[in-house]
């Protein structure tokens, strides 16, 4: 099945990580790809600990905006897709998890149609994953399962900074 967890809400890499956890404790094996993201994250940390869950990050350590995407970002995020279909390929992993691919589609770092191929040539042998902001409608089409994060309140809007273990 293809899962899509989008949406302006907190919980998407979540929900996606909880997915992860649950399919290793049943001896499943689970590849995540982390688009965007290039930083220490304290999830990080704990995956490394558990044998059935491989992490890669094909980000960068700073945060940017839409108007920031350089060739550079374009190129990390398109490798970061060319081994995520290496590990597809593989068949060495059940769940294939893209954490954040909405977001870089969204922001021009990876084509859509590059990731529709993906999904079509990896849906009838692995569980996929994708999650992040601003899901297109054709990625959409595509999925079995659509969870959509809806924000009705967050306290960044107070000013309050990522904390430590809960959002970093």
């Amino acid at each position: 099945m293809v899962h899509i967890y989008t949406g302006d809400g907190k919980g998407k890499t979540t929900a996606a990580l909880g997915l992860a956890l649950r399919a290793a404790g049943h001896g499943m094996r689970s590849f995540i790809g982390q688009f965007m993201k290039g930083s220490a994250y304290g999830e990080l940390t704990s995956l490394a600990r558990i044998p059935e869950i491989e992490v890669r990050q094909f980000g960068w350590p700073d945060c940017i905006r839409r108007g920031d995407v350089t060739d550079f970002h374009r190129e990390k995020s398109r490798a970061g897709l060319a081994v995520c279909r290496e590990m597809a390929k593989s068949r060495a992993f059940d769940l294939l998890i893209l954490d954040e691919a909405c977001v870089a589609l969204w922001f021009g770092l990876l084509d859509e149609a590059d990731l529709l191929d993906f999904i079509r040539r990896h849906q009838d042998t692995h569980e996929i994953v994708l999650t992040g902001r601003n899901a297109p409608p054709a990625l959409l089409a595509t999925a079995d399962l659509v969870t959509r994060m809806a924000c009705e309140r967050h306290y960044f809007g107070k000013g309050v900074e990522a904390r430590t273990g809960i959002e970093i």
